[in-house]
């Protein structure tokens, strides 16, 4: 089963993928936090530490992987029946590999995002268990002003729409408030 949540910045999205999570806990399903950031400066450090302890405040016990770039194979090497997966978040995937793939690409080498999604996206039908995607809704605001916010907001678009097509469920969060999209 994959459901995708998806929200805007600070509407409860991970709050409620966590809330899903603890339900299946609680049918005794082992919970694995996949997380995706990388601290890069005090702010992101900060909101790491934040999340950290809203999942110590739930009295889960998450295992935890943090997987900025590799999230496919992880998928594939941690899903399994009587499991639940939490990944929090594909934009922070995708900005990690539009970092990379910017970096790789002064130095000549093929777009490793491209190549990432595609992994994914093929590993989605054999992943068994339970996989709850976090992802930002960035479609609704305003156009970007430079190149590289541009394609953010292009590729996070084109992810959710193809995670969404292959999800089971797909919900919309908002003020908190969670909206079924599909399933």
């Amino acid at each position: 089963m994959i459901h995708l949540v998806l929200g805007g910045a600070r509407s409860g999205k991970s709050r409620y993928g966590e809330s899903l999570a603890q339900e299946y806990a609680e049918q005794g399903d082992t919970c694995v936090y996949i997380a995706t950031a990388t601290a890069l400066d005090d702010e992101m450090l900060q909101r790491i530490a934040r999340h950290k302890q809203d999942r110590a405040d739930a009295n889960m016990d998450w295992g935890l992987i943090e997987t900025p770039l590799a999230l496919a194979s992880t998928l594939v090497d941690q899903s399994g029946e009587g499991k639940v997966i939490l990944v929090d978040c594909l934009t922070l995937y995708l900005t990690n590999h539009l970092i990379a793939s910017e970096e790789t690409h002064r130095n000549g080498v093929d777009d490793l995002w491209q190549q990432q999604k595609k992994a994914l996206l093929a590993c989605l039908p054999k992943l068994k268990g339970k996989i709850i995607f976090i992802s930002n809704e960035v479609g609704s605001g305003i156009v970007p002003l430079g190149e590289l916010t541009r394609r953010f907001a292009d590729e996070a678009g084109w992810l959710n729409q193809a995670i969404a097509a292959k999800a089971d469920k797909v919900s919309l969060v908002v003020a908190g408030i969670p909206l079924s999209l599909k399933g």
